[in-house]
């Protein structure tokens, strides 16, 4: 949900293609948080493509602080990963509330909650203090699916 985007009411944060592509070609730094070092996690994976693209992404874990996931240091809370333009988050609904509020606090401008997760209360409010808001979507699958302004050099891809 944004001010800036055409809506699309079939998705359930209201974006068209148009506004997804926007906000991964202007979005550099990620805050993904509920970052996990299992390889067999949604996260992980997720975490390896962002950076494959060229993302500066910091895995946000306080109970793998300190720890290394694909060669970048794993940090406590979201403060401690700014600057930056998105929070990827990867934590159950109940759990989203307090997240998007201290993005809101650290100047985020994207708020971006994975596949499943779905909060109108919390996007109202990112929606209200001006960030861009992403639910029930993963970058995974839309990054490849627009292919936004081929901006970014995806490995062994030789495709126009």
């Amino acid at each position: 949900m944004t001010g800036r985007a055409q809506v699309d009411d079939s998705t359930a944060d209201g974006l068209d293609d148009t506004g997804v592509a926007a906000i991964l070609t202007r979005t550099r730094r990620i805050a993904l948080v509920g970052a996990s070092a299992k390889p067999e996690r949604a996260s992980n994976a997720v975490m390896r493509f962002l950076l494959d693209q060229g993302y500066d992404v910091v895995p946000v874990n306080p109970g793998l602080a300190g720890q290394t996931i694909h060669g970048r240091t794993v940090v406590a809370t979201i403060e401690q990963a700014v600057p930056l333009d998105m929070v990827d988050i990867f934590r159950a609904t109940d759990q989203v509330a307090p997240v998007v509020d201290e993005a809101i606090r650290l100047g985020a401008r994207t708020i971006w909650m994975q596949l499943g997760i779905v909060d109108p209360a919390s996007a109202a409010r990112a929606c209200a203090a001006g960030l861009s808001m992403v639910m029930d979507r993963c970058p995974k699958i839309e990054w490849p699916r627009l292919r936004p302004g081929r901006l970014r050099a995806v490995p062994g891809d030789t495709s126009p």
